[in-house]
């Protein structure tokens, strides 16, 4: 899984970072060490160590890093979860760098997360960010209690906030919806200050009939037509059965003239 943050700060270029609930908002410590040595044999003896390795990009050239699994498991299990601002701290010089999550990558067997991006952002300047769209009151909806079926086409928008301002996720109720009913981005309601990028006519939910399904005629037609060659077949063995049997009794009476 991963997350991805792209371009500068500024709103022109601004960083990509996906989101997912209220109000992300919460700053996080993170220490971090610098690291001189690169390359795969290092990481690996970095991971044994229990420590994750990683970059920190912004602020100039790119510097090297890696992190304690558990610091990293505790800056990332608080209440803004992966969307946390985090206060990185290289080598306990004091200095802090606000960043985000840009991308982490995660073990396809054991789950565990091997490598990190954070990026550094400015946090009065906004930032492009991907956040998800939460349906609400879905078995309240109408639709849905007739049957109808429930479906979420877009599941993220894209929105522009300050870094500290970006929601976590976005509520869309949709117990009103009944069957045929549509819900578009121009439908959502987000915090003030948190403008929505995508096209207003996408549409985010809909409800739609049950599907029933119908038997092809032509099935039925068939049977028909079997069934009626099997009668017409039944009765051409029957009416042959008849006739060898009248030679039979013709011939008893022949035989019992001749008697």
């Amino acid at each position: 899984m991963n997350r991805r943050l792209l371009g500068a700060a500024l709103v022109e270029r601004a960083p990509r970072v996906h989101s997912g609930a209220d109000m992300a908002g919460e700053r996080t410590k993170l220490l971090v060490l610098a690291r001189d040595q690169l390359g795969s044999r290092e990481t690996r003896r970095l991971r044994k160590q229990g420590l994750i390795p990683g970059v920190l990009y912004g602020g100039g050239q790119p510097v090297a890093i890696s992190v304690a699994e558990r610091e990293l498991r505790r800056a990332l299990t608080g209440a803004a979860g992966l969307h946390s601002i985090l206060d990185v701290e290289i080598d306990g010089a004091g200095t802090t760098h606000s960043s985000i999550l840009k991308e982490y990558q995660v073990d396809k067997i054991r789950g565990h997360i091997t490598h990190i991006d954070l990026q550094e952002v400015p946090l009065d300047k906004p930032i492009h960010a991907s956040v998800s769209v939460h349906l609400i009151g879905a078995d309240d909806a109408p639709g849905v209690r007739e049957g109808g079926v429930l479906s979420q086409p877009l599941r993220e928008i894209n929105v522009e906030a300050l870094p500290l301002e970006v929601p976590e996720h976005i509520d869309l109720d949709v117990s009103h919806m009944g069957i045929g009913d549509t819900l578009r981005m121009g439908d959502l309601v987000v915090p003030e200050r948190v403008t929505l990028l995508d096209d207003p006519e996408i549409v985010v939910a809909t409800v739609t009939a049950p599907t029933r399904e119908i038997e092809p005629e032509g099935v039925e037609g068939e049977e028909g037509v079997e069934g009626e060659e099997g009668a017409e077949g039944e009765g051409a063995d029957d009416s042959e059965a008849r006739s060898a049997e009248a030679p039979a009794e013709g011939d008893s009476a022949e035989a019992s003239s001749e008697e």
